[in-house]
């Protein structure tokens, strides 16, 4: 793709077109790319003849959606990164870490230890690569006041960093509905401008589409809204390079969709979309235990952690 290339040469792509587009957040080729006609036909007032022409003379431009053979995957797939938990047992139980262009899920109990990983991640993501970090900044969502700055300081602290600094690389905003919740990856991408955010967590991802869908009645158009949401966390840690770290919560007792208090809330929609899905639960005193229950590529196992003053560790 010549370097040159912008929304504004796309045909069909007016001056007045590009600048509702960039308003909507679609400011270069890849992000357009990657959008559906529905989504350029609502940000641009546009026709969705002239939608479907955009996005594929984005795509040719940006080189997305083609075919391609299986060596020149295998060497894009080189170019992924992974970020370190703390543990080496959970690093290795993941492959080596969190994957950066993939979404990690840490479902259970309340107690297991999800916000805790999250909040350790926060931390490493900022450290330099040959630490095991990825030298970027976090995106924070925080759907349940879960989010504590004082835990940041306690596991900077354990690494010897400046608390202060670390704390300037966490974006947190808190979502006060599933509306919001969405909207809120609009402004990440927005943020993603001016920082490197190399991590995106999600705490928790479906408390909110939980309490408000109540029912079978309802269940359809919560795992529409939820499979929209899930594939535009996809689409920014693809362009951005990112992580993507949720947790999730599991059936308490019986209900009307899942019957299994060890099974994640979100139906098949979320375990479809997430890359990595590790199921935690408390063991004697701080241990907890972090079982890999779906990958693409990894074998199904368990890793044993602990979550102390210091943070995540062996």
């Amino acid at each position: 793709m010549d370097e040159e290339t912008t929304v504004e040469d796309l045909p069909g792509v007016g001056p007045a077109t590009a600048e509702k587009l960039k308003e909507a957040g679609f400011d270069d080729l890849m992000s357009i790319a990657v959008s559906s006609p529905s989504a350029l036909v609502e940000a641009a007032e546009i026709g969705e003849a002239t939608a479907v022409k955009i996005i594929a003379a984005a795509k040719k431009l940006a080189n997305v959606g083609g075919f391609v053979t299986g060596d020149v995957i295998m060497e894009n797939r080189r170019h992924i990164s992974k970020l370190l938990t703390g543990s080496k047992a959970l690093d290795e139980l993941l492959g080596g870490g969190i994957e950066t262009c993939a979404i990690t899920e840490f479902f259970g109990e309340f107690g297991s230890g999800k916000t805790q990983i999250t909040h350790q991640l926060c931390v490493n993501v900022c450290r330099p690569e040959e630490d095991g970090g990825l030298n970027g900044h976090t995106i924070f969502i925080d759907t349940e006041n879960t989010f504590r700055p004082e835990r940041i300081v306690q596991m900077a602290m354990a690494y010897e960093l400046d608390a202060t600094s670390v704390l300037q690389t966490i974006h947190v905003a808190r979502a006060f509905n599933s509306h919001h919740q969405m909207l809120l990856i609009d402004k990440a991408k927005e943020i993603a401008k001016e920082f490197p955010i190399k991590l995106l967590i999600m705490d928790s991802l479906t408390a909110h589409f939980r309490a408000e869908y109540i029912g079978r009645g309802s269940l359809a158009d919560r795992q529409q809204k939820l499979n929209k949401h899930l594939h535009a966390i996809l689409q920014f840690a693809d362009i951005n390079k990112s992580a993507v770290a949720v947790t999730n919560q599991v059936s308490a007792k019986p209900d009307a969709f899942f019957g299994d208090p060890t099974r994640a809330i979100g139906g098949h929609v979320l375990g479809h979309t997430s890359t990595f899905r590790l199921y935690l639960r408390k063991s004697k005193g701080n241990r907890r235990i972090a079982r890999l229950i779906d990958s693409p590529n990894l074998p199904e196992g368990e890793a044993v952690f602990t979550v102390s003053e210091d943070g995540v560790r062996d």
